[in-house]
């Protein structure tokens, strides 16, 4: 999000050994042309590829990239590992020149610990190796995550390798994008430095406050030389402690003694390797470790610098605290300078403190460590005028450190000293809490103790509970107005006010600005943040608030633009999260650049955070989104949101055709999570059933999956609903009954959740109405979420199953809807032992409403192969009335059934199964669909209500792409025809699919027909009309006409297309002595374009055939003679004619030889151009 701010502060890194547009510029890498000289040096068959959709592997998690967060990039991976035995798959960078100390190399991965058992970047130098980070096995978050290591000074060649470890138990993938290195520059040459410079031996400029710090910052190490850095005192721990006293708890250790299981480091800061040495506290979790310098005279004339390096990693408790005790005889005192705490990362942090004592004084450093955390120590610095008593013992005359000392953690902490509760708990009064119940967004205590420095403050009083957690050059810091240049007021207006506002730190990295709030949580679905910000600065800055979960850090806002010099007031959504979760400020400016004024927040509140309590808008269910959401709330756990919109999307919304709806893009940034979710907040169930219904518009030829579900607390959730795939470009009603149990009190959500598996298309939802009472039937049920209502009776048992989980029935392979075996239908049992002989067994509906209009009732159903008995079809009025019938043997095809419907009066459909005493059979039915109009022929469709029995759904291994439906009247984010052919006017419908979404990863799109019957002797003929629209004669697309059968697959017909604008007749003789499908093909026959491919008004004219009938003679030999004679004498005057004009032009020497120019004699078929041939004149 920073990317672009963040390269204002980079500065030229010496590239690696290639060509390149600048010999200085920075190495990053996309993978989307090339690998850019990243190499794979696999020794085994695990290896790194460049991959993209996850086409080369076939891994359905790895299907976009992090460049553009869809399947159209390109990135780096590593397939499933097939081997029991361990493997390294290896990723070695080009040969790089040099690196600052600032360099830091930032990359995505995509993976889990799960995946991975070892995910490692190493750095090799000369002849050391040095491991800069490794997982160990502690992937965490989902998606493409970011991870940052810092380089340390490298002198001359090195390069860096990624590599992935697997092992029996870890066979997943890893991938990688986006890899960069950043601020990895030295200092140019430059003749004159400014007055705040050092001039450096090699001609460089370093700034003066990088002087003897302990860091090459030159290139050439003058700047650390003993000329400028004269008379200073470093403990760097290679020879002992120096000068310095351990009083307990700390520990000199060499990094390759460090383990490798552990957050120890695994390199020093004063020699970037693992053979250096540096201070580690190995003190107990809960005992300190204090280090205690020698005494030195008063500073009060010329100021001590004290510089000095930490490591604090592997947990959030760990602390280091820096305090100056000075030793005034009439008060000895010890005043906190520095405390730092929390996780910082596997880096050492550089810092500085300039010490003022008018008394001597000493320095002491104490460290906390949390669980699993540790905190090191590493060159400690002290200028030239930190002057040292002489013959002063460190541990003579050293009273003992105050008790009060031994309490203290940080800066606005809850420091008890009188707790009388158990380990691991909050006092407050009379009450000891559990530490997971302090800031849940619920108050427990008389006097809100427990909701206390949670992150909501004015900054007044301390922090609030935000704590510093800053690496580089800045750092958040509470500021009094007095001590501000700008702002001038806090957010109130007060010119004595305090805020938290970014200043210089004394960081070596680059990185931004960062605090970060305690564990909070769990939050309810409306909580909200209320903060004010100032942002101003030359060149602009950018502020963001990020939340910290499972690992991941997601984007929950952002600014990037400069404000008009006030307070501006902004409410950020965070929704329902879970505990543990935190907040994390972040922000960057250059405050070197004049203009600069500066980054600051204040008055941070919490609005309707607690999860258990109920709002009177939470309960507003029923909404058409035009004043807000009303209490339906966008889950904030992902990146793909749901948004109240208007004209998006569907171009318009339900309720007036111009106000507004939910809406979800996928192609939206930053939109890279697989699924969304709109949910309401716990409602109480009611003492009856209720009605939901809703709209929506599920549009788009990679679209996904929307569904709605039930969850009560404490319960399995419930499904409710669900649809997959497009389904065209308009607005569908669906309802769902919530089925409450009596006396229960049992809170639930609802929650929509649409789950998408590309980047083509939109999700939409309006007009949500919530009514007491059961719905009436649903018009279309898949029975993947729920029986629809359905009750089973009689004899034999109809049950809901899939064929990959709880089968107990053995039946289809897959199911009609999803066409995968995870997919769900209704099966009975036929064999002897569950449907005697002649018995029943009864499906049957909810009740329908009444049609005044004639309707068609579509089902599929699957018989099995051997004779399962009976299915017929009822409809219910007041009696029974069969309306459909079939006994045969089965196959491993659906079959699709429809019957026309009328019924007067509320009425139910009921599938009735008669067995056949034959074992091992059964009956499944699948997809019932309501829908108005007469039932159309098998394979035929003018598309004008929908798309009759022609199935849309994505066939493996082509993409996941589907056909469409609309209609020119409809706005449409795709190209489409302006008309249909059946009407002829912009209000009609057709099918139609966009081939310039096929990417790499999609190769075509199928519309199939329903199995038909084996044809006729002679064959049957299928008619249709197509439209086919590319702007030149190059980009073009191909729709061919295929046949699929036991006997394989068929092209009957194909054709290629440029811009026409026109509907076009097709037909084809269609002979197959065995059951089939049609299946109509759109794909591409050159470079993708902006192109639509149409179909309309298809005709499957069953035994008929395509060509014209050929009049008897007898009948037509008097009529044909005129025309025949007539045709006869008008030819012979056109040779003639012919034959003249040659004769004239030979006889004047006026014939040429003469070429075609431009395409005008270009024919093209359907898969090659022909030139027309051409007659030599040799």
């Amino acid at each position: 999000m920073y990317l672009l701010l963040f390269l204002l502060f980079l500065a030229p890194f010496s590239g690696y050994h290639r060509e390149s547009s600048s010999l200085r510029a920075p190495f990053t890498c996309d993978f989307e042309k090339d690998t850019c000289g990243w190499q794979d040096i696999s020794t085994s068959g695990y290896s790194w590829l460049r991959d993209h959709a996850g086409s080369t592997f076939g891994s359905p998690e790895f299907n976009s990239d992090h460049t553009f967060g869809t399947d159209l990039g390109w990135y780096m991976v590593v397939g499933t590992h097939k081997g029991k035995e361990p493997a390294t798959a290896a990723l070695r960078s080009p040969v790089l020149h040099e690196a600052a100390p600032t360099c830091e190399i930032r990359l995505w991965y995509h993976g889990n610990m799960q995946d991975v058992a070892d995910l490692r970047i190493e750095l090799t130098h000369n002849s050391e190796t040095l491991i800069l980070w490794q997982s160990l096995g502690q992937l965490g978050g989902s998606g493409w995550q970011e991870l940052v290591v810092a380089t340390g000074r490298v002198k001359g060649d090195f390069w860096v390798t990624i590599s992935a470890t697997r092992n029996a138990t870890h066979r997943g993938a890893v991938a990688l994008d986006d890899v960069e290195f950043w601020n990895c520059g030295l200092p140019s040459p430059q003749n004159i430095c400014t007055r705040n410079e050092h001039h450096c031996n090699n001609y460089a400029c370093v700034a003066l406050t990088e002087l003897c710090d302990g860091e090459d910052n030159c290139g050439d190490a003058s700047d650390e030389d003993q000329v400028s850095c004269v008379d200073q005192k470093v403990t760097d721990f290679e020879n002992g402690l120096g000068e310095w006293t351990n009083t307990t708890g700390w520990v000199i250790m060499q990094a390759s003694e460090a383990s490798a299981a552990s957050a120890e480091p695994i390199r020093d800061h004063s020699k970037n390797s693992a053979s250096g040495s540096f201070l580690l506290s190995k003190a107990d979790q809960g005992t300190p470790a204090v280090l205690i310098s020698p005494e030195f005279h008063p500073s009060s004339m010329n100021s001590c610098l004290f510089t000095f390096y930490y490591y604090l990693h592997g947990s959030e408790a760990g602390s280091l605290v820096l305090y100056l005790q000075s030793q005034d005889p009439g008060s000895p005192q010890t005043d906190i300078l520095r405390i730092r705490q929390g996780e910082l990362g596997a880096t050492w942090v550089r810092d500085k403190v300039t010490i003022y004592s008018k008394h001597p004084f000493r320095i002491l450093l104490k460290a906390n460590t949390g669980p699993g955390g540790v905190v090191g120590l590493d060159d400690l610095i002290l200028s030239q005028h930190c002057k040292q008593v002489s013959n002063a013992s460190a541990t003579g005359t050293l009273p003992g450190m105050p008790q009060h000392l031994q309490q203290l953690t940080k800066i606005g902490s809850r420091t008890q000293t009188d707790n009388v509760c158990d380990p691991g708990h909050f006092s407050c009064g009379e009450l000891c809490l559990p530490m997971d119940q302090l800031c849940d967004f619920v108050s427990q205590c008389a006097g809100d103790e427990d909701e206390e420095n949670c992150g909501e403050t004015n900054f007044e009083s301390g922090p609030g509970g935000w704590e510093d957690a800053s690496v580089g050059h800045l750092q958040w810091q509470r500021l009094s107005v007095q001590d501000s240049s700008d702002p001038r007021t806090d957010a109130e207006g007060n010119e004595a006010g305090r805020f938290l506002s970014v200043q210089r730190a004394w960081g070596q990295l680059m990185g931004v600005a960062r605090a970060r709030t305690p564990i909070l949580g769990p939050s309810g679905p409306g909580c909200t943040l209320k903060m004010a910000y100032y942002l101003q600065g030359h060149p602009q800055g950018f502020l963001e608030l990020r939340v910290i979960e499972e690992g991941t850090h997601k984007l929950a806002w952002n600014i990037q633009r400069n404000g008009n010099g006030t307070w501006t007031w902004v409410t950020v959504p965070l929704g329902e999260r879970m505990r543990p979760f935190q907040l994390e400020l972040l922000g960057m400016m250059d405050l070197n650049i004049p203009g600069t004024k500066g980054i600051a927040i204040d008055d941070i509140t919490f609005v309707n955070c607690d999860p258990a309590v109920t709002t009177e808008k939470d309960t507003e269910l029923s909404c058409n989104f035009e004043r807000d959401s009303c209490g339906w709330y966008p889950e904030h756990r992902t990146d793909a949101l749901w948004q109240r919109a208007s004209m998006q999307g569907p171009g318009y919304d339900h309720t007036t055709g111009q106000g507004h709806f939910m809406y979800l893009d996928p192609t939206m940034p930053p939109a890279r999570g697989k699924g969304a979710r709109l949910l309401t907040a716990l409602q109480l169930p009611p003492a009856h059933n209720e009605c939901l219904s809703f709209w929506y518009h599920l549009y788009g030829p990679q679209i996904g999956t929307l569904s709605l579900t039930l969850k009560r607390v404490g319960e399995a959730d419930m499904p409710l609903w669900t649809r997959t795939g497009t389904q065209g470009n308009q607005w569908q009603q669906a309802w769902a009954t919530l089925s409450h149990t009596p006396d229960s009190v049992a809170k639930y959500h609802l929650v929509f959740e649409a789950h998408r598996n590309g980047y083509h298309g939109s999700i939409a939802l309006d007009d949500i109405t919530m009514r007491p009472g059961p719905c009436w039937a649903p018009q279309r049920c898949s029975f993947e979420n729920s029986a629809c209502g359905f009750l089973s009776s009689g004899q034999g048992a109809w049950q809901r199953q899939g064929n990959a989980t709880g089968r107990t029935i053995k039946g289809p392979r897959t199911d009609h809807t999803t066409e995968t075996p995870e997919g769900h239908y209704m099966i009975v049992d036929t064999s002897p032992s569950a449907l005697p002989q002649s018995q029943t067994a009864f499906l049957t509906s909810e009740e329908y409403l009444p049609l005044p209009q004639p309707g068609c009732l579509t089902f599929w159903y699957h018989l099995s192969l051997q004779n399962p008995g009976t299915l017929r079809v009822h409809v219910e009025e007041d009696k029974r009335r069969q309306v459909f019938s079939v006994s045969a043997h089965g196959g491993f095809t659906w079959r699709l059934g429809s019957v026309d419907v009328q019924p007067e009066k509320a009425w139910k459909v009921v599938f009735e199964a008669v067995g056949a005493g034959m074992e091992h059979t059964y009956i499944a039915v699948d997809d019932l669909h309501l829908k108005n109009g007469p039932c159309p022929q098998p394979g035929s469709c003018d598309f004008e209500l929908d798309m009759c029995s022609w199935s849309h759904t994505p066939w493996p291994g082509l993409g996941g792409y589907s056909w469409d439906w609309g209609s020119g009247a409809i706005p449409s984010r795709y190209p489409q025809p302006s008309v249909d052919h059946t009407l002829g006017t912009e209000t009609g419908h057709f099918a139609f699919f966009d081939t310039s979404v096929l990417g790499p990863g999609g190769r075509a799109a199928w519309l199939r027909s329903e199995p038909l019957p084996p044809t006729p002797t002679g064959g049957s003929c299928l008619r249709f009309w197509y439209h086919m629209g590319f702007p030149e004669h190059f980009y073009k697309g191909e729709l061919k006409v295929l046949l699929i059968s036991s006997q394989g697959l068929l092209t009957l017909w194909s054709t290629g297309g440029y811009l026409r604008n026109q509907w076009l007749e097709g037909h084809v003789q269609v002979t197959s002595p065995v059951e089939f499908q049609i299946v109509f093909e759109a794909t591409l026959g050159g470079q993708p374009v902006l192109g639509p491919i149409a179909l309309d008004d298809i005709m499957y004219q069953t035994g008929q055939s395509c060509k014209p009938p050929v009049p008897a003679r007898e009948e037509s030999s008097k009529s044909a003679t005129i025309p025949v004679v007539t045709a006869t004498l008008l030819i012979a005057l056109i040779l003639g004619l012919l034959v003249f004009g040659v004769w004239h032009q030979l006889s004047k020497g006026q014939i040429k030889k003469t070429t075609s120019s431009g395409f005008d004699n270009v024919v093209f078929n359907s898969d090659h151009v022909t030139l027309p041939t051409v007659i030599s004149d040799q």
